[in-house]
Formats: structure tokens, sequence, C-alpha cells
């Protein structure tokens, strides 16, 4: 992992000093106003740059990754993420995490409870039954604070948020840190850290829905995807994993091979139901055969069409991949882009599901002295 240097001042100009040879001294960043949100504070923006054209905008509020704009294979760069032009559009429209730092606890968690100790814990519930993303007011609500890093290659921002003990019924005070940064090999890298003055549980990820065509154009059903995943997670009705590590061989689940997301979507399999119960959809934990090595490829999209091709790396030992089942074209996004029914999908990295409550899942247990970190990357190329 790269070190994370810490810079002050509100402004890096388009050429940081320190960075050596022409190409390094082509990466940028940018901070400015992103509005407020409806109690008047102010929400800024970081803009990442480097020479190819490609740009990662990250916003204070949730920690989120505005917008992504991505060259073609014909150089023709295009907002791959979906997204809000303003703060106030990502406060009221919080339930669909565009962009957004999960936390404490990504995913669901069955009940909303959880044991440490012998004590339970009680997560609001914002889901049916469960508790979803950290609850209601989870850290993709909140303001953090921001501050400008680079390093060697690369540029970044690196943004703080303390969780105070009790806060969405978890327990411990619990700082953390996600500092995204651009190079000039096209990689997007988001690196979280965390600790906790009490035993707690913790899983973060981000929830950018990507669309490989740009943001806004069409569905993904063409985008053709490979998963280093042999095994999933299944989900019982109100999508709560069972326990069971299965395969996915012989399942509408396997992606071991490149498939596109349309090609198996609409079959009659009880799992996809469970995920989109009108026409059938993904939104599953994928185990990941990767053992948390970051070096090794987890996950590879492709858009025939434009040629733009995401690879993403990461330490953490699974990744939910979703079909945006429950975009239904009322939202209007960007640009006043109305997001269609599977217009998107995600890579949220992460620990498991309801793991917790599951005692042959990875612990997401992080107790006082303990680090928590994470690393994913985001790497994108032409084919």
């Amino acid at each position: 992992m790269h070190h994370i240097s810490r810079l002050g001042g509100l402004l890096m100009a388009t050429a940081l000093t320190g960075l050596a040879g022409s190409a390094q001294a082509a990466l940028s960043s940018q901070h400015s106003a992103f509005g407020t949100l409806k109690d008047g504070s102010a929400v800024e923006r970081y803009d990442l740059r480097n020479s190819h054209g490609m740009q990662a905008t990250v916003i204070t509020y949730g920690a989120v990754l505005q917008a992504l704009k991505v060259p073609d294979r014909n150089g023709q760069l295009a907002d791959v993420v979906l997204g809000f032009d303003d703060a106030q559009s990502y406060q009221e429209n919080g339930d669909v995490h565009f962009g957004a730092t999960i936390g404490r606890f990504g995913n669901r968690l069955a009940g909303g409870k959880f044991s440490l100790d012998g004590k339970t814990y009680q997560v609001p519930l914002n889901d049916g039954p469960n508790a979803l993303h950290g609850g209601p007011m989870g850290f993709d609500h909140q303001l953090w604070s921001a501050k400008p890093a680079q390093g060697p290659g690369w540029v970044g921002v690196t943004l703080s948020y303390r969780s105070v003990d009790g806060e969405m019924g978890f327990p411990g005070n619990m700082d953390v840190e996600v500092t995204y940064s651009l190079n000039e090999q096209n990689e997007l890298r988001i690196q979280y850290q965390a600790h906790t003055d009490k035993p707690t549980v913790l899983n973060l990820t981000n929830h950018s829905y990507f669309n490989l065509a740009g943001a806004g154009n069409g569905d993904v059903l063409n985008q053709v995807a490979q998963l280093n995943a042999s095994r999933y997670t299944p989900i019982n009705a109100t999508l709560i994993p069972t326990g069971e590590l299965a395969k996915v061989a012989g399942t509408p689940m396997d992606f071991t091979q490149p498939t596109a997301f349309g090609k198996h979507i609409r079959e009659n399999h009880p799992q996809l139901k469970f995920a989109e119960p009108k026409q059938g959809g993904f939104d599953f934990n994928w185990v990941l055969d990767t053992a948390g090595d970051v070096h090794k490829l987890a996950a590879e999209v492709t858009d025939p069409a434009s040629g733009r091709r995401l690879q993403m790396f990461t330490s953490e030992p699974g990744v939910q991949l979703y079909t945006g089942n429950f975009l239904t074209g009322s939202i209007k996004g960007k640009g006043g882009q109305v997001y269609p029914h599977w217009g998107a999908f995600t890579l949220e990295t992460q620990h498991y599901p309801d793991s917790p409550n599951q005692k042959n899942f990875p612990s997401t247990r992080l107790d006082p002295g303990q680090v928590y970190k994470q690393d994913t990357v985001f790497k994108f190329s032409a084919m």
C-alpha cells in the first residue's frame, strides 16, 4: 500500500510540485465547492485528473465518487458512474447509495441484530426485516472532512469521519479514513483504514454504479463480466445468506468465463427471483478465489460497444455484484438523464453479508488496537 501524505491548503494547482517526470507532472487535483445540504452545511468536491483525460470527482457528502470520466477505444471520454449534479439530490435519494462509501456495515444484517461478547446490538431496520448498509443514517448520509493527498506517481484525496459510540446501534467510537487516488495507469484506488475504542463490527465498501457505455446510456445487459469466483453465498427470500458457500457451476451465477449480464438474468431460477421478483436480477455476494491478494484479478467487465474495460482487484474476500434491479427510470441523475432498469452494475468489495451472524463466514470483528484496512483498485483500459 502506498503511504498517504497529508497536505494542507484547499487547492493543489494543476501541476503538482514534487512529482518527477512529465507524465507524473500531468497528474492534477483541484478542490472546489459542491453546494450545500438542506441545513446549509457546505459540501466540497475534489477533481483528480491524469494525462489520459481520466477524471475522478469525489465529494465530502457520503465520501461519494460523484463522477468518473474514462476514455473508450477511440479516446472519447464518458462518465461511467451514476450520480447527481447537486448535493441535495444525494441527500434526498440516499437509499440508492450512488457512489457512496458504505458503513459501518455494508450489505445486510438479519433483523438488524448482531452479538459481541454476549451482548446483542440493534441497528435500525431499513430494508424490510433487515438493516442494510449500516442502517438509515449510515456513513453515506454523513458529511466527511477531506484533505488532498499525493505520493509517487499518484494524486488523491483522504476523507475522514468519526462514527461515535452508539451511532446506528454500533458500539465504539470509530475513526475511519478513505483515500481515493488516481495514477497514470488509469487506476482508481480506494483504500480504507479504521480503528475503534470498543469491540465492534465493520464492513466497508464503495457503492458505485457502473455503466461502461456511459451513465444513463441504456442498460448493461450486453456488457460482459468475468468473476474469479467459483462459489457464492445463496440467499433466502429476504436476501440474507443461508450460510452455504455454494458452487456457481451449473447456475446463472457462473461468471468464471466471460458472460454477458443479460445471458442468464431472466432465467427461472429461485435465487434470481429473490434478487428481483418481477424479472430476475443479480444481487449476490461472490466468494472470490483471489484469497485477498490485491495483485490478482478479481473481476473484469467489458463493454463491446465502447471497448471500455474495467478490471477490479481487492484485498477483500467477497464482491457484491448488483445489476441495478430496483432502478425504475424514475430517478433523474446527472444532466437530467434517467437511469433505466438494469442500467448499471456494482462491484462492492466486501466481507460477506450478515457475517456477524454466520459462524462459518470470515470475521468482521474489530477490536481496540487493531487496524481495519482494505485496498481495492478499479483499473480502466480499452479493448
